[in-house]
């Protein structure tokens, strides 16, 4: 193995930078990464910010329309429910009224 270099603080070292060498080496690394990336055309850039445009416009309008569509919804549902359950019950009541007179009539004719 390889012994570290001397000026290497420790981790347990407290290290005084001042500030003018701090900017120096944020200055550096700004440059450093400036140089990385990549260039970006114009159309590039404009298709990015429109996709992220979109996508931010797809889930607010998602958003809202949930918001106003549930209580909407939920009433539509209550509305619908209860007209079933007339409907049923007056189904029910036929169905019955029909079986009783059945009934009658085969007691009558005994």
């Amino acid at each position: 193995m390889s012994t570290p270099p001397g000026d290497v603080p420790k981790l347990t070292e407290v290290v005084d930078v001042s500030k003018a060498e701090a900017a120096s080496v944020a200055s550096r690394l700004a440059a450093h990464r400036a140089a990385q990336m990549p260039e970006v055309s114009e159309d590039d850039l404009v298709a990015r910010v429109l996709a992220d445009v979109q996508k931010q416009v797809d889930l607010m309008l998602e958003t809202r329309l949930r918001e106003s569509l549930a209580p909407m919804l939920a009433r539509l549902t209550d509305a619908l429910v209860r007209e079933a359950r007339a409907e049923l019950a007056s189904t029910l009541r036929d169905v019955v009224k029909r079986a009783v007179a059945q009934e009658i009539s085969r007691h009558r004719g005994r």
